[in-house]
Protein backbone atom coordinates (compact mmCIF):
# COMPACT_ATOMS: atom_id res chain seq x y z
CA UNK A 1 0.00 0.00 0.00
CA UNK A 2 1.19 3.43 -0.69
CA UNK A 3 0.78 6.46 1.51
CA UNK A 4 -2.46 7.73 -0.11
CA UNK A 5 -4.23 4.44 0.53
CA UNK A 6 -3.08 4.36 4.14
CA UNK A 7 -4.27 7.91 4.70
CA UNK A 8 -7.67 7.07 3.17
CA UNK A 9 -7.99 3.97 5.37
CA UNK A 10 -7.17 6.02 8.47
CA UNK A 11 -9.70 8.71 7.50
CA UNK A 12 -12.46 6.19 6.76
CA UNK A 13 -11.83 4.24 9.97
CA UNK A 14 -11.83 7.48 12.00
CA UNK A 15 -15.13 8.60 10.46
CA UNK A 16 -16.65 5.18 11.11
CA UNK A 17 -15.47 5.27 14.74
CA UNK A 18 -17.02 8.73 15.19
CA UNK A 19 -20.31 7.54 13.67
CA UNK A 20 -20.25 4.47 15.91
CA UNK A 21 -19.80 6.62 19.03
CA UNK A 22 -22.55 8.98 17.84
CA UNK A 23 -24.86 6.04 17.18
CA UNK A 24 -24.26 4.59 20.67
CA UNK A 25 -25.05 7.93 22.30
CA UNK A 26 -28.17 8.33 20.15
CA UNK A 27 -29.41 4.84 21.05
CA UNK A 28 -28.94 5.58 24.76
CA UNK A 29 -31.02 8.76 24.46
CA UNK A 30 -33.68 6.98 22.40
CA UNK A 31 -33.96 4.29 25.08
CA UNK A 32 -34.36 6.97 27.77
CA UNK A 33 -37.09 8.71 25.75
CA UNK A 34 -38.91 5.42 25.15
CA UNK A 35 -38.85 4.66 28.87
CA UNK A 36 -40.36 8.07 29.61
CA UNK A 37 -43.02 7.49 26.95
CA UNK A 38 -43.77 4.14 28.54
CA UNK A 39 -44.22 5.80 31.95
CA UNK A 40 -46.49 8.46 30.48
CA UNK A 41 -48.65 5.89 28.73
CA UNK A 42 -48.90 3.86 31.94
CA UNK A 43 -50.02 6.96 33.83
CA UNK A 44 -52.52 7.76 31.08
CA UNK A 45 -53.92 4.23 31.31
CA UNK A 46 -54.29 4.55 35.08
CA UNK A 47 -56.01 7.91 34.67
CA UNK A 48 -58.36 6.48 32.05
CA UNK A 49 -59.22 3.57 34.33
CA UNK A 50 -59.90 5.98 37.21
CA UNK A 51 -62.10 8.18 35.02
CA UNK A 52 -63.93 5.13 33.73
CA UNK A 53 -64.58 3.81 37.22
CA UNK A 54 -65.72 7.26 38.39
CA UNK A 55 -68.07 7.52 35.41
CA UNK A 56 -69.41 4.05 36.16
CA UNK A 57 -69.94 4.99 39.80
CA UNK A 58 -71.73 8.20 38.80
CA UNK A 59 -73.81 6.25 36.32
CA UNK A 60 -74.86 3.83 39.01
CA UNK A 61 -75.62 6.67 41.43
CA UNK A 62 -77.45 8.71 38.83
CA UNK A 63 -80.13 6.09 38.29
CA UNK A 64 -81.31 6.00 41.93
CA UNK A 65 -80.92 9.77 42.23
CA UNK A 66 -82.94 10.30 39.08
CA UNK A 67 -85.64 7.98 40.35
CA UNK A 68 -85.60 9.74 43.71
CA UNK A 69 -85.92 13.11 41.97
CA UNK A 70 -88.91 11.89 39.96
CA UNK A 71 -90.56 10.50 43.07
CA UNK A 72 -89.94 13.74 45.00
CA UNK A 73 -91.39 15.68 42.07
CA UNK A 74 -94.53 13.55 42.17
CA UNK A 75 -94.81 13.98 45.94
CA UNK A 76 -94.43 17.76 45.54
CA UNK A 77 -97.13 17.84 42.90
CA UNK A 78 -99.47 15.80 45.09
CA UNK A 79 -98.80 18.12 48.04
CA UNK A 80 -99.44 21.19 45.88
CA UNK A 81 -102.70 19.75 44.60
CA UNK A 82 -103.80 18.91 48.19
CA UNK A 83 -102.97 22.47 49.26
CA UNK A 84 -105.07 23.88 46.42
CA UNK A 85 -108.02 21.62 47.27
CA UNK A 86 -107.76 22.44 50.96
CA UNK A 87 -108.12 26.21 50.39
Amino acid sequence: MNNAEQILVIIVSSVLAIFLIFLIVAVVYIIKVLRQVSRVTAQAERAAINVESAADLLGRAASPLGLLKIISGIVDQVNKSKDRKGR
